[in-house]
């Protein structure tokens, strides 16, 4: 019983950390993805090359490197990061360069009829992003972006090799401490799995209410 007790104990741990990272990652990712999405669509050649330059580079650049550049390299050049803050600036640039991309992608895909009409308006660019491109983006970008946050969650395995006591740390060191390599890792992948599923769902009840939407406009449209 005690030894079921500390289990549970150190995984409860380990995914709060998890958790943690996860969110405050996402909050960088959603952040960075806005701006990085807009730069690219600067009518500005410099900005857009800039904005490109930093998809391209953070995409081909594997996240687990970053992380050990980061939390590795940096210190060399005087340059020291937690390892909580390594793991939220690491993963959050990752994922930035993806997520720009879905949100650039939902932006454009506004049609071209709303952009007419919003010249012949004259609304400025920030009244037009906020009050008619972007709520007719937003439907779009969320299900691919509920994706990329499940995939955040559990990509932050990584950090566990950066000496973060994350969930996948903490099963390693209880494998270290009690053996029991299969009943361990079975229990990792479980709580994963219970922390996943949630956002999984709600993507996926969220998709579901998009394609009815869209069915329905189609109609009334029809």
């Amino acid at each position: 019983m005690h030894t079921a007790t500390f289990i549970a104990s150190q995984l409860a741990k380990g995914a709060w950390v998890t958790l943690q990272i996860t969110v405050m990652a996402e909050v960088l990712v959603l952040v960075l993805s806005f701006v990085i999405a807009l730069m690219r669509l600067s009518p500005w050649r410099v900005v857009r090359w800039i904005a490109t330059l930093y998809v391209e580079v953070l995409r081909g650049i594997s996240a687990l490197v970053l992380l050990f550049y980061l939390f590795f390299i940096l210190p060399l050049f005087d340059i020291s990061l937690s390892p909580m803050t390594t793991g939220v600036i690491g993963l959050g640039l990752t994922f930035s360069a993806y997520g720009s991309e879905i949100v650039r992608a939902a932006l454009l895909n506004v049609s071209q009829g709303q952009r007419d009409a919003i010249r012949a308006l004259d609304f400025g660019p920030v009244i037009a992003l906020r009050r008619i491109i972007l709520p007719q983006a937003l439907p779009v970008m969320l299900p691919p972006l509920g994706n990329q946050l499940v995939e955040l969650l559990k990509t932050t395995s990584l950090v566990s090799l950066i000496t973060l006591t994350d969930l996948t740390f903490s099963g390693a060191q209880l494998i270290t401490t009690l053996g029991q390599q299969t009943l361990i890792w079975c229990l990792v992948l479980a709580v994963y799995f219970l922390m996943a599923w949630p956002l999984t769902r709600l993507v996926r009840r969220y998709e579901r209410h998009l394609t009815a939407w869209r069915e329905q406009r189609q109609r009334e449209r029809g």
